[in-house]
C-alpha cells in the first residue's frame, strides 16, 4: 500500500464519515440511557501502515468538565470488540470501500488502551489487509 493511496483513502473527513461524531452519543445512550452520562468523545484516525496491516485509532477525548480515568478505559476494547453501537466489523468493511477495491481487509483485533496524555486516550486498531 502506497502512502499516497492511504493518505488520499483515509482523510480526516472520509474517518468521520465511517465514525460520525454523533455515534459517541448513541454509544453512551445505549450503555447508560442518557448520552450526557459519556466522559469522552470517540473519533477514529489513521495512525500508520505497518506492512500488511493498518493501525487505526479510536482516540477517547475527554469531554469538558468530566474525567477520563483509565480504569474506565482499560476494558473498553473488549466492550468495543462487540458493541453494535461502535461496529468495529462494520467500521473495517468501510475502511475496505475507501481503499478502492485494490485491498481487502481480511481480519482486524483491538490493542490495549494507550494514554499519550491526561485527556487523551487510544485503543489501537489494527487491520490486515490483502491486496486483491
Amino acid at each position: 500500500m502506497t502512502t499516497e493511496t492511504l493518505q488520499t483513502a483515509l482523510t480526516k473527513e472520509n474517518l468521520a464519515t465511517i465514525f460520525p461524531k454523533g455515534r459517541s452519543n448513541e454509544f453512551f445512550e445505549a450503555l447508560f440511557g442518557d448520552a450526557d452520562e459519556g466522559s469522552y468523545d470517540i473519533e477514529l484516525a489513521y495512525r500508520e501502515n505497518m506492512g500488511n496491516a493498518l493501525i487505526m485509532e479510536l482516540r477517547l477525548h475527554e469531554r469538558p468538565n468530566r474525567c477520563l480515568a483509565c480504569n474506565l478505559t482499560q476494558g473498553l476494547p473488549q466492550v468495543f470488540s462487540r458493541h453494535p453501537v461502535i461496529n468495529v466489523q462494520g467500521i473495517v468493511k468501510d475502511i475496505e470501500v475507501l481503499l478502492g477495491g485494490s485491498y481487502r481487509c481480511t481480519s482486524w483485533s483491538l490493542g490495549y488502551t494507550e494514554q499519550p496524555n491526561r485527556s487523551l486516550h487510544v485503543i489501537p486498531l489494527k487491520i490486515v489487509v490483502e491486496k486483491n
